[in-house]
């Protein structure tokens, strides 16, 4: 029985041109302003801080906070929020001081969930919130007694604070 057998031949590399060297696959994708370690999400987060810093003083601020659970709640939830976007701000003002990339898959892990446990906490927190302002001061007319100027800014700036593209 007489098989045939595969010959390997070498082959050789074609020459390189101009036109191939522009047609090269890139290596890595740019920094996309907002995301961590860039300048755009330090200011995201600095302005997430801020305004989750505003709703807890304001709402903190008022006498009869405690008496209603939305707003304790509120107040937990902005508290958890200003703790989480300040030590994301200091991790973001590191990374362009040592100019390090946070493109790491443990850190871009780390960032979703704590992102979605607070976005969640805090939407949650600023709509109970808002449903109960609009209970006092429309349903039972009662804004005279109530600070609802102070409990409607506390929390729109709650809901500002939990959109992190503001």
């Amino acid at each position: 029985m007489n098989v045939s057998r595969p010959a390997v031949h070498p082959v050789e590399v074609p020459p390189v041109t101009e036109g191939a060297v522009h047609n090269a696959p890139r290596g890595r994708m740019k920094d996309v302003q907002g995301m961590p370690g860039t300048l755009g999400g330090l200011a995201l987060r600095l302005l997430q801080f801020i305004f989750a810093a505003v709703s807890l003083c304001v709402m903190a601020t008022t006498s009869d906070f405690p008496s209603v659970t939305a707003f304790r709640y509120l107040v937990a939830s902005v508290g958890l929020q200003c703790l989480w976007s300040f030590s994301l701000a200091i991790v973001d003002a590191y990374a362009l001081l040592v100019r390090r990339s946070l493109r790491n898959c443990t850190m871009v892990g780390l960032f979703i969930v704590g992102d979605a446990v607070t976005s969640t906490l805090t939407f949650s927190a600023a709509c109970s919130s808002a449903g109960i302002t609009v209970l006092i001061g429309n349903d039972l007319d009662k804004c005279g007694l109530n600070h609802c100027a102070q409990f409607e800014s506390a929390t729109a700036m709650a809901f500002i604070s939990w959109n992190r593209l503001i």
